[in-house]
């Protein structure tokens, strides 16, 4: 049948109508987040931004009989964050109608996905872990491919120590079995999520988009994958989570949803890093204002956790990582830089959803006081009516004891293995003692190889300490191949590429048969000792006695009902020789004990001889 022109010129009108009217809708939102959801949650309320040109004068409508429980629209006029009920809606696909005098001006579909099985009862780290530490640019370079990437701006250069090398997730995945080897159960790596800063990216805790893994370290669904390898093995995976701050480069920053939605001053004002005036009774107004609504850094704006917008953003994002990654757990950088109640409620919604899961906070304090007073349920929190919901805080005081008191050779009052001895004396200030990361350097420290000088007994000293007391051992990456770093050189010094990691390296310590004798000894002697400690449950969660140092000999046990394990620091430069009679308490009827790394049986009925230097580990029998 043949059409008249004009019929042919109308319909051509309104398709191009209907073409011109579908491109501005296409247009209108630019930006939806979380980009979909999960049916089922606890908490049934869902907060969408959407993000698109004067979206605010337009009304929103959903489907499927989902209730609109409120409606914010702040000064900007290109935001609208829309508030749902979830509850009883199954998986499904909703539709997002965005009226304008009644008339609907564009539709946005939306997804509540299917969660997995028994997903809010996931089994998180906890002390029968050993964590590794990865910095993942640092690591190895398993896709050349995505070193750059013409949207971002820095790109890979080997050669400018705080400049992108490569390493990638798909690096990670390529080694997860030399982890696992290790002695390594969990994998905590620095953040992954993009960062478009134009120097020093590669670190990542500048991020520009909270919702987008940087894509030279690959893409969302290799970390998927990652996570899903990991599980395999029957590894877990930490995020390393970020609530005080995002980068200066953040797509929000161009656009503020509200001047409130990150902290500003008349001037620009950076913290003063005293996070004491939290906790101080005396302290000013002034001076906690700027501890916590200071900026880390100028490139790193400070998000304001008191805006109600800002605090659902934030959860609503890590549970999204939880849910879509399956996440064992998280580590948050600087923790106690952000407001202390809207952190708190950020970990209680967190831990509500899922009541296993851990999060350890980066509390860079220097007392056991200001470390156990950001525990969950810490009585010297209580003190001033707060409680921090936070279960795990790392053990800063423990680390620094371990960069100096193997050192000292002879031993004074409080010098030596006394340090020791007086940290675990204040435990009783934790609500949970086996809930603290234990460590003895991290990607911000000095590196605990270079400090000792890379004396291998040293090391073994620090491993074997962080091996058996109370808590969490995390081990940061290449430490166990003997690799060090002078952070005099600034922090490129300390996150060194790893030795085979790159293709075209002489040096390949990921294999044995790559490994230089010297490797060989320190990645033996680790994993032969992290091996061990995955199966005894008296260094997980038994109880500790220790001893007073004598002589710079320090000998503390870690125990069950059904196991008994002692430990022995020779300290000193010369051999040390300790009567036994001394410790009956704990050794009780037991007659030996045997050395866990050398199999060498110890005779506990008069005394013990210990080379300078060395520790022992004896399971007693």
């Amino acid at each position: 049948m043949k059409i008249p022109l004009q019929t042919n010129q109308t319909l051509y009108r309104i398709l191009l109508v209907v073409l011109l009217f579908s491109a501005s809708a296409k247009a209108q939102i630019q930006k939806t987040e979380p980009p979909f959801w999960y049916a089922g949650m606890n908490n049934p309320e869902l907060q969408i931004m959407f993000y698109g040109k004067n979206i605010a004068q337009y009304e929103p409508t959903v489907s499927n009989n989902v209730v609109i429980k409120d409606i914010k629209k702040t000064e900007n006029p290109n935001y609208i964050f829309v508030t749902i009920d979830t509850k009883n809606i199954p998986a499904s696909e909703l539709v997002f109608s965005f009226k304008n005098k009644n008339k609907v001006a564009y539709t946005q579909k939306y997804s509540l996905k299917k969660r997995r099985e028994n997903s809010a009862q996931r089994k998180s780290f906890d002390a029968s872990d050993m964590m590794y530490l990865i910095m993942p640019d640092r690591f190895a370079n398993g896709n050349p491919k995505n070193d750059s990437d013409p949207s971002l701006v820095e790109k890979a250069n080997r050669s400018i120590p705080g400049g992108r090398h490569g390493g990638d997730i798909e690096g990670i995945i390529q080694n997860l079995d030399y982890i696992s080897s290790l002695g390594a159960t969990t994998i905590w790596n620095t953040p992954l999520n993009e960062d478009n800063d134009k120097e020093h990216s590669y670190h990542t805790y500048a991020q520009s988009d909270v919702y987008k893994i940087d894509s030279r370290y690959g893409t969302n669904e290799d970390y998927v994958r990652l996570s899903n390898e990991m599980h395999k093995r029957n590894m877990k995976l930490v995020m390393d989570y970020v609530t005080n701050h995002w980068g200066i480069t953040h797509w929000m920053m161009k656009d503020l949803p509200t001047k409130s939605w990150i902290n500003q001053f008349e001037n620009y004002t950076q913290t003063h890093h005293r996070r004491e005036v939290i906790t101080d009774i005396h302290a000013s107004k002034l001076d906690k204002e700027v501890c916590i609504d200071g900026w880390f850094v100028p490139s790193m704006p400070d998000l304001n956790l008191k805006n109600p917008l800002v605090a659902k953003y934030l959860t609503q994002n890590a549970i999204w990582w939880i849910e879509y990654a399956d996440l064992d757990g998280f580590r948050v950088d600087t923790y106690n830089y952000s407001d202390p109640a809207a952190m708190a409620n950020w970990a209680k919604s967190v831990t509500d959803e899922y009541p296993n899961f851990n999060i350890v906070g980066e509390i860079w304090m220097h007392n056991q006081a200001n470390l156990a007073y950001w525990q969950k349920d810490s009585k010297i929190g209580a003190i001033q009516n707060y409680n921090s919901n936070l279960p795990s805080v790392m053990d800063f005081t423990l680390h620094n004891q371990i960069g100096s008191a193997f050192n000292e050779d002879e031993a004074t009052w409080d010098n030596g293995m006394i340090k020791f001895y007086n940290n675990f004396a204040l435990d009783y200030l934790y609500p949970n003692t086996n809930n603290i990361l234990v460590f003895a350097e991290n990607h911000d420290t000095s590196r605990i190889n270079d400090l000792y000088k890379y004396d291998i007994a040293k090391y073994k000293l620090v491993m074997t300490l962080m091996a058996t007391v109370r808590g969490i051992p995390q081990l940061y990456y290449g430490s166990e191949i003997g690799m060090g770093g002078d952070k005099s050189q600034g922090d490129g010094g300390i996150r060194l590429d790893f030795p085979g990691g790159w293709k075209g390296d002489t040096n390949n310590a990921f294999t044995a048969a790559g490994r230089t004798a010297k490797q060989a000894e320190y990645f033996d002697f680790t994993s032969k000792l992290f091996n061990w400690r995955k199966s005894n449950e008296a260094v997980h969660f038994g109880k500790m006695t220790h001893y007073i140092p004598e002589n710079n000999t320090y000998v503390y046990f870690r125990y069950t009902d059904a196991k008994t394990v002692m430990v022995v620091f020779n300290n000193n430069a010369k051999e040390q020789t300790i009567k036994t009679n001394r410790f009956k308490e704990n050794i009780k009827n037991f007659k030996s004990g045997k050395d866990v790394l050398t199999g060498k049986t110890f005779d506990l009925t008069s005394e013990i001889t210990l080379e300078p230097k060395s520790a022992i580990v004896l399971e007693l029998e």
